[in-house]
């Protein structure tokens, strides 16, 4: 979804790996659209989309192509929020690694992570959400390394995995990888993910502090129901962008999309300030001023284009929405 966001003082990590490899950080982020490499609020978040485009970026101007691995040379706690202090005020780093993967959300909207219990141990498993696309394979290397670089924080920095997995395809130089995690390493594989023996990450940590990790945990599970609160209407939004064209969505069918009951999507959508009926009405006027600024689209076009049967009937809508008809609308923007 293009409203899915990612935290931005996350993004300083990136920014410090481009500067280890030779590259201008404050040149490169105006380069992909990021305004300041100041320290942001701990609460401002910014498009996913970006992070995109910055790991492809950045995998075309640096030659070495196993250089996201040097991830773990540049992040500090500050950088991701209140989960950096809960993380190193962790107990063991089996609770470490749980409470990465209940929290990943907050770092960025399109990435998870689980813990399976494993023959070996337990198994971390990362999804940077982006497929087999470009971006991918350098993700995974970042987000391995960073999460393995926080467990030898916490643990000592002898601390290997059993064995790491990755889905990137075999590389030409597989050096870098062996030297970083010091295991054997297993490319093309299913998933990018990491193992633990148990008694590494069930051995109580020097850096444990009961008080402060259940104090983060609380503003942790706030953010990210604050978070979740906020990206449910969005994903409502985009099922009625993609219904419309078939006619008006149903508030049924709305909530058989989000997998809940209609009582259930109406309290969901009643803690945004919001009903279905306003939802799809907001929905279809922001559209209709998108469809109205184009001028190659036809008002009988963008009639159908927001499921309206009739032109009367968007008119009317229209009007009830902005004041003005549509043809006065469009007349009005063109002066």
């Amino acid at each position: 979804m293009a409203s899915e966001t990612f935290l931005a003082s996350f993004g300083l990590i990136g920014l410090r790996l481009v500067e280890l490899n030779g590259i201008d950080p404050g040149r490169f982020a105006q380069q992909v659209g990021i305004s300041s490499i100041e320290l942001p609020d701990a609460r401002t978040r910014l498009p996913s989309a970006l992070l995109d485009v910055a790991f492809e970026k950045a995998a075309q101007m640096i030659p070495d192509p196993a250089f996201a691995l040097r991830a773990g040379e540049c992040w500090h706690p500050s950088n991701l929020g209140p989960l950096g202090y809960g993380w190193l005020s962790s107990g063991s780093l089996r609770t470490a690694l749980k409470r990465m993967a209940r929290y990943t959300k907050l770092l960025g909207q399109r990435m998870a992570s689980r813990c399976v219990e494993d023959p070996a141990g337990l198994r971390f498993v990362y999804d940077h959400g982006r497929g087999q696309g470009p971006a991918g394979p350098v993700m995974a290397d970042f987000g391995l390394a960073l999460v393995l670089s926080m467990c030898r924080t916490n643990y000592g920095p002898d601390l290997a995995p059993e064995w790491v997995s990755l889905r990137r395809p075999l590389p030409d130089d597989r050096a870098p990888y062996e030297r970083l995690f010091r295991c054997p390493v297993r490319f093309a594989g299913a998933e990018d993910a990491f193992v633990l023996s148990r008694h590494a990450v069930d051995r109580a940590l020097p850096t444990s502090n009961h008080e402060l990790a259940v104090t983060f945990d609380a503003i942790l599970a706030k953010q990210l129901g604050e978070l979740n609160a906020a990206a449910f209407p969005d994903r409502c939004r985009t099922y009625l962008l993609q219904e419309l064209t078939s006619g008006e969505p149903s508030e049924e069918g709305l909530a058989r999309a989000m997998g809940l009951s209609r009582r259930t999507l109406q309290r969901k959508l009643g803690e945004s300030g919001l009903s279905y009926r306003t939802l799809l009405e907001k929905t279809r006027y922001d559209l209709a001023l998108r469809y109205l600024d184009d001028p190659a689209r036809s008002v009988t076009d963008i009639t159908f284009l927001l499921g309206f049967s009739e032109q009367s009937a968007f008119s009317r809508a229209f009007k009830r929405w902005s004041g003005k008809a549509p043809s006065e609308y469009r007349s009005d923007a063109r002066a």
